[in-house]
Order: C-alpha cells, then structure tokens, then sequence
C-alpha cells in the first residue's frame, strides 16, 4: 500500500505512443469526470483553495492513475509555467516522473529533484519523504531513505512507516533495529501479516528459531492463505532439524499454489539434506520447469544424479550451470563457484566406478592446487590444470539395486548400518536427519570394527595396490570413504595431503557462532563453557601484563553474562581495544607437562557494537606433525592391548582399550584434519573401533551436544573420555555382529557402495528391533 494514488492503472504503454493516445482520446470523458470528483473532495495532495486550479491539478493525477505518465508530466508542467511554486504540481510531476520507471537514472534525478523542492517549500508532510525514500531505496542509497522515513515518522508515526523502514533495516541485515520497527508497527496495527512476517524473519536471522515460528504461525493467523509464511515456516522447522513439520509446510505453501518456486527449491534442498534423492530430483525438475534458468534447482539437479550414480544426466545438468557466466562486475552465484569443482569430481568418480577401492585413492589422485581451491571454495582458476577425461561410454551408469535383491545376510547388515548411522545424529538445531549419510556411517562403524579386529588377529590390510600394517588414518579413511560417496558436493579431503604451500600458510577451519546480529544456533550451548575460559585468560593476561587494573577488570568481568558484554572490557588495555584472541591448549599424553595449540577464539567489535565471535584451527605443517605423533603413540598402545585383548577378555583390558579410543580420537577432533566431515567420520571410528573390542554404544548423543566441541572445548583427553562415556551407555556386544558379511568384500566398488546408499530399506524397522 503505497502512500499515494490508489488509482486504477490502465496497461497503456508509456511514453506517448500513439496507442496512449487512442486511449486518451476514448478515456477523455471518462479522466475529465474522474477529476471532478478528485477535486471536489480534494483527495490529492497539496489541494489549493482555488476550485479551477484544483480541477487541473486533479486531471493530471488522473492521468498519472491511468499510467499516462508523460501526459500527466506535460500537464503539470504547463501549470507551473504559470505558478512556479505550485507544490501539488511539482509534487505530481516527481511522481510521475518515478513511476516512468527507475531504470532511467534521468528520471530518477528528476523525481528527486521535485520531490527535494517540494519538502524545501512544504517541510512538514511526512509523505513528501516517504515519497522519496521509495525511490531512494531502490537506487541503493539506503541511508538516505532510511533518513527520510526518520523524518517521516518524527512528524507523524503510522503503521506503515515503521513497516517500510524496518523493511530497509531488514534489507541492511540490521535485523535487531528492524525487529523494533516491525513492533512498533504491529502495535500501532496489529493486523498486519506481512509485517508479521518480517518480524519473525528478524528472529529467523538471527538464529532465533522458536521466536520466528511463532511469529510466522501468527501471520497465518491473520492471513490463513499466506504462502511465504508457509514457505518461511517449513525453512525454520528445517533449520530446527524437524523434518515431518518443515514437510508439512512446505505442503500446505505447494496446495496454495503447485508452482511457487521458491517453495519447490527448498523443500528440494531440504529432501537432498535428508538423503531423499530421487524426492528432491522431483521438486527440482519441477522447478526447472517453471523456471529454467534457476541456478539453485540446477545445480542440485546435477549434484542428485551424480550422488546416485547417474553420471550422463548429472553432468549435463552442471554444464547447463557452468553456461551461466556472471556479467562484468557481477557477483558469482555459489553454484556457480561450486560447479566446475563437481563436475571434475563426477568425471573422476566415473572414471573409477568399477576400479576396486583398495586401488585407488583421490586425496593422491586429485591435482593439489584443485584439492587446495575446492576446500577453500574459490574461484575455479587453476594454472596449467588439466580437465579430467570425459565420460566413458562402456562405464554405465549405477542402476537401481533393489532391497530384495541382496542376499539375507547383506539385508541384516544394512539394517545394522541404518540403525547405528542413526545414533551418531546430533538433537540440535541446524541438524537435519540426514538417513543417507546415517546409511554410509553405520556401514563405515561395521567396517572399521571388522578391519580393527583383523589388525588386532594380526592381518595385513590392502591400500592403493599395496599390502600393508593397517595404521590410524587407514581406520579413518574407511569413514572418510563413505562420508565422501554419501554426498558427493563436499570436499572430505585431508588437509595434511594439501599443496605444502597451502599447509605453510596455514589452512584454517572457521565456524562463527555470532557474526554481528547472526547468532549460530548450532553451538549455543557451548556459549557459556567458551565464555568461562575466555575470562579465565583475560584475567591471566592483565594478571601479567597490567597487575594495577586487575581488580578493576575483575569486577568488570563478574558483571559480563553473554560474549557481547566482553566488549567495554576490552577497553581496559590499548593493545586489545579492538578485540582480542584466546588460544585454547590440547595436553600431551605421550610428554607429560607439554601442550599443544588447540583452536583459537577470536573477539572483535566494531563501533556500532556488532561483535564476531568466531573459533578456528589452525592447521599448519608443524602443528599437524605433533598432534600426528601423539595420535600415532596412542594408535600403537592400542594394537598392543587390542592384541591382549583378543587372547584374554579381562575387564580391566577392554576399559584401558575403550580410554585409548576416545583419547586417540580426542586428538583427532582437535586436530581437526578433514577439510569437512572430521565429526561424524571420527563418531563413527569410536562406535566401530569400540566395536572390535566387544564394546557397542546404545547411547544417543545428549540434545545440544556436539562430540567435537565436547572434545575442543574439554581440559584434557581423560575428561573427554569421561564425558563421552557418560552418555554412551557401553554395553557388550551383541553375538550376531560376529556372523556378518565383510563389508569391504560386500561393497568392494564406488559403484556397489552408492547402489547401497541408494537402495530403500523402510523394511528394516522390524528386522533391527530383532538383531540389535
């Protein structure tokens, strides 16, 4: 609702052509009588007191109604020729010339133009202002217009103008201002369901998930018929990891209209994210229907048929991606980043559909600079990179492996597998049940646990070609394997096997947890535990540094409850006014006394008061050779005892034996080797390396816990064994693992490894109650 004119606008073309014309010669009666009306009652702006000059200032306002834009310019202009300073006109005739249309910076200037010298001669109408904030704003000058809705709403507040000026706070990603904005609106109108909408996009922003379903069930309230709200709730149930509620919107926003593509996008990305493949390929044919030049839809078209092992369409569906050059001085889409990685990846994986896996290995076969580039996300431009050869016509593609087919034993195991997948899942916002990837890890649990036991009966395992001791990062890599092939669009590449000049730099692995307004919901709970360590460090530094103000900083800490309230701490020492950095330490088991780098904290704030709040590992080449000969020290002590293990089942074994795991794997999150992945890939070396010691996990990971932050975030190695077994809920083994079929002998291709992760098992519920 605009805050002017509510005129019906014919679909006369602008510019005076001859068809304006036609339609202005029929329509004269009609505009004339029209204006009449609009002058007797004065329903225009800036009425005089003159009947005559009110009567011609309303035909040219009829015109503007009716989309005779130049006519009504014309108009207005004649009258002022006459009066200069005739306001109603000038203000008329800057409208018009904004509703010719934006794209013509000329008539942008000039609707400025009148609109400026309107407020200079009337400066107390809140909607001149308005009036030019909405042309401001599309023009990107968003502090003007926010000014001039300032303005607007200092000389008369409405529900409107909150609402219009918190849309450009929105816009600005200054979502806390913008919140109060939509507020203030909603009281002064509280029926108002795109401003409730907003209002809860505010809270969706910032990480505020609860808050922002409320407010986009109460727009629905207001307006039963409301797709975005619909859309936005099915994308906040998402991010809750509530998969049956976000489907259900997604729903209700497709039966109000079948074709909203936004919709269909998202609930596609979302299918894809749950590890419903052939679903989400659905929703993004659809899309391409509708829209075939959208990018997104595209682009995951391509990433779901290559992830099942449909290589011909996969790829064509990219290169329609790669088509889609951004314009000089555009911003490239991320799809548009990401495709050329995925495309080279599809070609390679096809290229070895059919190699066994124990003769290959990509982290040697991929060009370093390529690994380098796809890992940090930038730009494909790779000196002297030679593409991967194209398909091979005599490699098919994977077909569909129905359940039924395989073998009753092979059955039993992917129940296992999908039951033991699904007791790594995260209770945490941000994470979405992904039964794909629950699939491969439980299938990469029982590997594990069967290599862990022939090493432990003291047999050899066959990598790339050769047959060898098996070693720790062989043990991962049977994860790494699977968590790669379960989706295919994220580079799960060991950083250590990077280019040594991309090691020397340092290759940093990045999570904010508060980036100005945008709270990650996913590591809340972690908060407090990180704010308790930095304050400890604060006081250690002025301890140190600045003993005189200690008790000062002391008493300023004892009043900080959240990250944001460390800011005016800062102040307390010019070295650290703009933020500061903590560093975690990792104790050594194998030297007592020494410690390690862990991940570093990092606080900075800027002078609006946004914060970011960030934790990164560091992974350069001399830090990962410490942590490795801790992590080969503990991988030793465990095939030791894992020997005696397998002779005598003393009690007092199996626990030394279950300590070496978590204290192995400990250092392994903290070293955080893996460009993605490292979480599940090592949850899922504990359950099966505990596995080989007869140990099973029927425990679920506690709701807001993340194992890897358990261990970044824990003093020491023995504390997080201690935490890990506090939920894990060890029990022995059942009898039945014992008579499984080998999964590397079951599954000994890329391309039996994706008909598995393909095949429906919604069979399987009774069969696991049984084994399990």
């Amino acid at each position: 609702d605009s805050s002017f004119l509510h005129f019906h606008e014919s679909d006369c073309d602008i510019g005076g052509s001859s068809s304006c014309e036609s339609v202005l010669s029929l329509n004269t009666e009609k505009i004339l009588s029209q204006a009449k009306l609009l002058a007797e009652q004065k329903r225009f702006p800036f009425a005089t007191d003159n009947d005559n000059t009110n009567e011609e200032l309303a035909i040219a306002y009829v015109l503007i109604g009716n989309g005779l834009y130049d006519e009504a310019i014309r108009h207005f202009s004649t009258m002022l020729q006459e009066e200069p300073e005739l306001v109603s006109a000038i203000y008329g005739r800057g409208i018009a010339y904004g509703k010719k249309g934006l794209h013509d910076m000329k008539n942008a200037e000039l609707a400025l133009f009148e609109l400026s010298r309107v407020i200079s001669l009337e400066p107390d109408h809140p909607e001149v202002f308005e009036q030019r904030a909405e042309i401001l704003s599309p023009l990107g000058r968003i502090s003007e217009a926010l000014s001039d809705l300032t303005k607007a709403i200092q000389l008369q507040p409405s529900a409107r103008l909150y609402r219009h000026r918190g849309t450009l706070y929105f816009i600005s990603e200054d979502y806390a201002t913008a919140h109060e904005d939509f507020q203030h609106s909603l009281e002064l109108n509280k029926n108002q369901p795109i401003a409730m909408l907003y209002k809860g996009l505010t809270f969706f922003h910032r990480g505020l998930l609860k808050e922002a379903i409320e407010s986009f069930k109460e727009a629905l309230k207001q307006k039963a018929d409301f797709i975005d709200a619909y859309k936005s709730l099915g994308q906040a149930y998402r991010e809750l990891g509530n998969f049956d509620a976000a489907t259900e919107n997604f729903q209700k926003a497709l039966l109000l209209n079948q074709n909203h593509v936004q919709t269909l996008q998202l609930k596609g990305m979302m299918l894809y994210h749950h590890g419903s493949l052939d679903e989400a390929l659905k929703n993004f044919k659809r899309c391409l229907q509708l829209e075939p030049y959208n990018e997104v839809c595209q682009y995951m078209k391509g990433l779901s048929h290559v992830a099942m092992g449909q290589f011909y369409e996969g790829i064509k569906a990219q290169t329609k991606v790669m088509l889609n050059d951004p314009l000089p001085g555009q911003k490239a889409s991320p799809e548009y980043l990401k495709v050329k990685y995925l495309r080279e990846y599809s070609r390679y994986l096809h290229a070895h559909l059919d190699t066994p896996l124990t003769e290959y290995n990509s982290d040697a076969d991929l060009p370093g600079n390529f690994k380098d580039h796809w890992a940090k996300n930038l730009p494909f431009l790779i000196e002297n990179y030679e593409e991967q050869p194209g398909l091979q016509p005599h490699i098919k593609d994977v077909l569909f492996q129905n359940f039924e087919s395989y073998k009753p034993d092979v059955q039993e195991l992917i129940c296992i597998a999908d039951h033991l997948g699904s007791m790594m899942q995260y209770e945490t916002p941000g994470f979405l049940p992904n039964k794909r990837i629950h699939r491969a890890m439980g299938l990469a649990t029982l590997e594990v646990m069967q290599a862990v036991q022939r090493t432990w009966a003291n047999s050899k395992v066959r990598m790339n070609g050769k047959t060898r001791v098996m070693q720790w990062r062989d043990m991962f890599d049977i994860a790494v394997k699977w968590r790669r092939i379960a989706d295919p669009d994220q580079p799960v590449l060991w950083l250590d096997q990077m280019p040594a000049r991309s090691l020397s730099r340092g290759f940093n692995n990045h999570i904010n947890l508060i980036r100005g307004q945008v709270i990650n919901m996913r590591y809340l709970e972690y908060f407090e535990k990180i704010l308790h360590f930095i304050k400890d460090r604060i006081l250690v530094y002025h301890g140190a540094n600045n003993p005189k103000g200690l008790l000062e900083v002391r008493e300023a800490l004892e009043k900080v409850h959240k990250v944001e309230d460390l800011l005016p701490i800062m102040k307390f020492n010019s070295k650290t006014r703009d933020g500061f950095t903590v560093n975690t330490k990792v104790p050594s088991l194998k030297d007592q006394g020494k410690e390690y780098d862990g991940f570093t904290i990092t606080i900075t704030g800027d002078k609006v008061g946004n914060i970011l709040f960030s934790v990164e590992t560091q992974t350069t080449e001399e830090r990962t050779q410490l942590y490795h000969a801790e992590i080969d020290a503990l991988y030793k002590d465990l095939t030791a005892k894992g020997k005696i293990l397998i002779l005598s089942a003393e009690l007092g074994e199996v626990d030394a034996v279950c300590n070496l795991i978590l204290s192995l794997v400990y250092y392994f999150y903290n070293l955080m080797p893996l460009s993605r992945g490292s979480s599940v890939i090592a949850y899922s070396v504990i359950m099966g390396a505990l596995m080989a010691s007869g140990k099973e996990v029927s425990g679920k990971i506690p709701k807001g816990k993340l194992v890897d932050f358990e261990a970044m975030t824990a003093p020491g190695s023995e504390a997080f064994s201690k935490i890990a077994r506090s939920w894990m809920n060890l029990k022995s083994i059942s009898p039945s693992y014992k008579s499984l079929p080998s999964v590397s002998e079951t599954f000994p291709t890329l391309r039996t490894m994706i008909e598995v992760l393909n095949t429906d098992s919604s069979h399987c519920l009774k069969k696991t109650i049984v084994v399990v």
